[in-house]
């Protein structure tokens, strides 16, 4: 498995948690009593999970996904419904129109892209003063005993494990550095919001066969292992509490 590749994980982005739609619905008032309600883009879609929640907050507009077999669950999980169109693309190229979106977002994705033609891209497919948000949902390990204790357990077996990224460690300086370089967007703007979801076993074990970095930097074997251990230290739960921490960064086009 290569780096950035989910085609064999997407039957588990499924079970993956949303983000906190308090966080969502502010950003979404604060964006369209600037430049009045539009159409968003959610970039990097995935199986939809980020869609789902800005269905949840009133939005309408495009999911567009880069990979076949995470597009195809994402168009499963919205074969009912209307509120986003599924498209193929990707950050560097959306395939979206310009001028056509009050609002884009990339949901726990944006560190996979080259930022440099992403960001050009959000520029051209946005109205005039149109936002992009780039948001991430890593668990709040240090709110959790239990957490903390599954965490050892992972990097006990990969000591030097470096993360792509979980969004926690992520820092606004860093955002700016992207986000902001060659004067396409302005004025940062970062939220964050902590939310805790209840889960059955299986999928909680599902949310961890999903992950695409650590899988790659532990290899089959030693990922097999990394589930043994997380398996046994919930063995005495019936369900998990998981508390996550929604991490935004927003930014307006100069446009």
């Amino acid at each position: 498995m290569k780096h950035g590749d989910f085609t064999e994980l997407a039957k588990f982005y499924i079970d993956r948690p949303g983000y906190s739609t308090v966080l969502l619905a502010c950003l979404k008032n604060h964006i369209f009593n600037s430049v009045g309600e539009g159409q968003v883009a959610d970039i990097g879609a995935g199986t939809g999970k980020l869609t789902e929640n800005l269905v949840s907050v009133g939005c309408t507009g495009f999911a567009v996904e880069p990979n076949d077999a995470m597009r195809a669950e994402g168009q499963k999980l919205f074969a009912e419904k209307t509120e986003f169109t599924w498209r193929e693309g990707a950050a560097e190229q959306t395939g979206l129109d310009d001028n056509s979106v009050s609002w884009a977002l990339m949901g726990s994705s944006f560190h996979w892209t080259d930022s440099v033609q992403a960001v050009k891209e959000f520029y051209r497919i946005l109205v005039p003063g149109g936002f992009f948000t780039a948001i991430w949902n890593p668990r709040d390990i240090e709110s959790s005993e239990l957490h903390k204790r599954i965490e050892d357990a992972v990097y006990s077996e990969v000591p030097n494990m470096k993360r792509v990224s979980s969004g926690k460690t992520v820092t606004t300086a860093e955002m700016k550095e992207k986000l902001l370089a060659g004067g396409y967007f302005k004025d940062i703007l970062f939220m964050e919001a902590p939310h805790t979801e209840l889960m059955a076993k299986e999928r909680y074990m599902n949310i961890w066969k999903s992950v695409n970095d650590i899988r790659v930097q532990a290899g089959e074997e030693g990922f097999l292992k990394i589930l043994e251990k997380i398996e046994k230290i919930i063995a005495e739960f019936d369900e998990i509490e998981v508390p996550y921490l929604s991490r935004s960064w927003t930014v307006q086009s100069c446009k």
